[in-house]
């Protein structure tokens, strides 16, 4: 059965607000949850941006859900300290905490001044990043030169069960690449065929373990009030091609957002006052075999959402068929 899981944006809410918003997603029934890890918001309407690593301890430690959030190691984060991050976690509570390993966004990276690579050199960095990692996991000694450079590194607290270190995607081709080394794959809503050709590809390519969607959607008492909270908030993270790879401070986002539309919007968030057609929208996702769901409302205010999902949505999708497994 699908385990549908709460996600929690900070770009988008405080971090002690967030912290309340998650103890409340697993009062309300929600089985797991995910969170960003960004220096700074798309936009400054959206105002916020605290320290992922710092709120997953706390979050980790209130409650019981499994938890994970999508990072990129490599510039912001060397590989060693990212590593005993994951190593910290997974051992203080094993079996709940993974890791999306990603390439990376210049609207968090460009703070260290360093050059902004090509996507393909990103790419690389990533690979060698991952196994570094994985060894320094395994508790070996790493040294390194390379596109990242390692000294002697070796944790000393290593965990005894390795968390998971999961494969994000968006691409097609992103999808094949990851599977030489994830556990799991991770993605976001797009239309059914992309999604479809995307799992496909990371599958024929030796992909293994749970895939996972991350779903933006945006849910309020009238559907006016729906679209005013998925154009307030999310049109500056709808933009296409290497737009949000590559832009890197929230008013150049702004700025570029001014040019969005409505319609641009809906391709991207799931909109709707009705919670019947929300649970619809979930329940073909998770026919397309993803495992795990995690649903993002994409407003700031999380607890009508939570409370609303929990009974009227959740009940209906802890229902869905495995159908879309075969």
């Amino acid at each position: 059965m699908t385990r549908i899981g709460f996600h929690a944006s900070h770009e988008q809410i405080s971090p002690g607000q967030l912290l309340r918003d998650v103890q409340r997603a697993e009062q309300a029934g929600f089985d797991m949850a995910m969170c960003s890890d960004h220096l700074g918001p798309w936009s400054a309407r959206q105002g916020h941006s605290g320290y992922a690593w710092s709120w997953l301890g706390a979050a980790l430690a209130t409650t019981g859900l499994t938890m994970g959030c999508v990072s990129a190691p490599g510039q912001r984060y060397h590989p060693a300290v990212h590593a005993q991050k994951i190593a910290t976690l997974a051992g203080m509570f094993p079996g709940r905490f993974w890791v999306a390993l990603g390439s990376g966004e210049a609207s968090n990276e460009h703070v260290t001044g360093d050059r902004w690579p090509s996507k393909e050199e990103r790419t690389r960095r990533l690979e060698e990043c991952v196994e570094i990692i994985r060894r320094l996991l395994a508790g070996e000694e790493v040294s390194h030169d390379g596109r990242v450079r390692v000294d002697r590194a070796r944790l000393w607290d290593v965990p005894d069960e390795p968390p998971l270190l999961v494969g994000p995607a968006v691409s097609v081709a992103s999808a094949a690449r990851v599977a030489a080394w994830a556990d799991g794959l991770v993605t976001i809503n797009q239309p059914h065929e992309t999604l479809r050709r995307l799992v496909a590809a990371y599958r024929d390519s030796g992909g293994q373990g749970r895939l996972a969607l991350q779903v933006h959607l945006s849910w309020a008492p009238s559907e006016s009030e729906a679209e005013a909270i998925a154009f307030d908030q999310w049109r500056t993270n709808v933009l296409g091609g290497d737009v949000p790879w590559d832009v890197e401070t929230p008013a150049a986002f702004d700025e570029i957002g001014e040019h969005v539309t409505m319609e641009s919007v809906r391709r991207a968030v799931l909109v709707s006052a009705d919670p019947a057609q929300h649970a619809a929208w979930l329940a073909e996702y998770a026919e397309l075999g993803f495992d795990d769901i995690y649903l993002h409302h994409v407003g700031q205010e999380q607890e009508r959402f939570v409370d609303t999902f929990a009974e009227r949505v959740l009940p209906q999708l802890r229902g869905v068929s495995d159908k879309g497994r075969s």
